[in-house]
């Protein structure tokens, strides 16, 4: 992916949801516990890239150390994130029901999530001489000159 040179800023406005979620291998020997949980992700996030009715805006994937990945996922709002994730006739709720049945509490995967509500205001992003990164490469990037120079600056642009 090629690096946009200087200073950008994403360009979303209004409130939004952060939702990070995640794996982690804990017995690595364990793969029949852990690959299903690891190829049940990106058939998520397809499906709700392919429906823009969904509230999903995009996800950003990561690793944290050899034993942890996860998605930091952008939706529209929380109400969307949440009939997503309890539509029995999605990807989710049958992914769920099989790692509750196949892993459970024998801990050999650990899962997560965290969920933030961001008010509109209630973020800024900075993105100095990288590629289309987070919420810039999902909401788009604007230069960070001007009126969205500083943190303070961006943060009282983002409640327009």
């Amino acid at each position: 992916m090629p690096v946009n040179p200087g200073r950008f800023t994403d360009s979303h406005s209004g409130p939004l949801v952060v939702f990070i979620v995640g794996m982690r291998i804990n017995k690595f020997l364990s793969f029949g516990k852990w690959i299903p949980v690891a190829k049940a992700m990106i058939p998520m996030i397809e499906e709700l890239s392919q429906d823009p009715e969904s509230g999903f805006l995009g996800a950003q994937q990561f690793r944290a150390g050899m034993r942890t990945f996860a998605f930091i996922q952008y939706w529209k709002d929380f109400e969307s994130l949440e009939a997503y994730a309890r539509d029995r006739d999605r990807n989710h709720w049958p992914a769920w029901t099989a790692f509750n049945k196949a892993v459970g509490n024998d801990g050999s995967v650990g899962i997560f999530h965290e969920t933030y509500l961001v008010p509109a205001g209630g973020h800024e992003t900075i993105y100095g001489n990288m590629p289309p990164f987070g919420l810039g490469k999902i909401a788009g990037l604007t230069p960070a000159t001007g009126s969205r120079n500083e943190a303070s600056s961006r943060l009282k642009a983002n409640t327009l």
